[in-house]
């Protein structure tokens, strides 16, 4: 194994993976607008294709939340075994 590769952590682990689909989750959900282009069911008197949007806003934030903790725990990790 080429020296400049034998000790760096891989760039893509599956903590990144979570943390990526974190952040795409959001937007697949509102481009895919043929699933909420709909009326029904009511909630509140709201039609759906309203209500799941502002949803989606609830839910973004916190995905995002999460993606940012999961971010810094691996940044935190990578700089520890850096010191290694």
């Amino acid at each position: 194994m080429p020296e400049a590769t034998q000790g760096k952590q891989p760039t893509i682990t599956p903590l990144r993976v979570v943390i990526a689909l974190c952040l795409i989750a959001p937007f697949v959900a509102m481009l895919w607008v043929g699933s909420y282009a709909k009326t029904e069911p009511l909630l509140a008197g709201v039609p759906f294709f309203y209500w799941y949007q502002m949803l989606w806003v609830l839910i973004s934030t916190v995905l995002t939340v999460i993606a940012h903790r999961l971010w810094r725990l691996d940044q935190r990790a990578r700089k520890g075994s850096e010191q290694r």
